[in-house]
């Protein structure tokens, strides 16, 4: 079992930075993936970015490539998720999750099995 817990989530201006993180109770290297998604009361849950737990090779979803930074440090079975100059539109819960599953649907969401409780993010303008 692994439980994934958030954190970081606060109440920024747009133009601010942000950086959240997420522990996962995990033994070393037992994770393949760790992911992002987010969700507001209008839309589904969707794909943000994910990372490789070994290799570190990131997948970003196409609508917010390039704005994201996904990163991880192994010592501290730590994921992190790096956005700079945020906007309102960026407000949503941010959720983390986490597979120890080989897949190559890396921005699905049944592809994971561990989730977090989510972490509110509101940029105001």
């Amino acid at each position: 079992q692994v439980q994934l817990v958030e954190s970081g989530g606060v109440l920024v201006q747009a133009g601010d930075s942000l950086r959240l993180s997420c522990a996962a109770s995990a033994h070393p290297f037992t994770l393949y993936l760790m992911a992002w998604f987010r969700q507001t009361p209008q839309k589904e849950r969707e794909f943000v970015t994910a990372i490789e737990w070994r290799s570190g090779r990131s997948s970003d979803a196409a609508s917010v490539k390039g704005r994201f930074t996904i990163s991880r440090d192994n010592a501290k079975n730590t994921a992190y998720l790096q956005r700079n100059s945020l906007k309102p539109e960026d407000t949503a819960v941010y959720y983390c999750a986490a597979t120890t599953s080989y897949t190559m649907h890396v921005d699905e969401k049944g592809q994971y099995n561990y989730w977090g409780q989510g972490t509110q993010v509101t940029v105001s303008s």
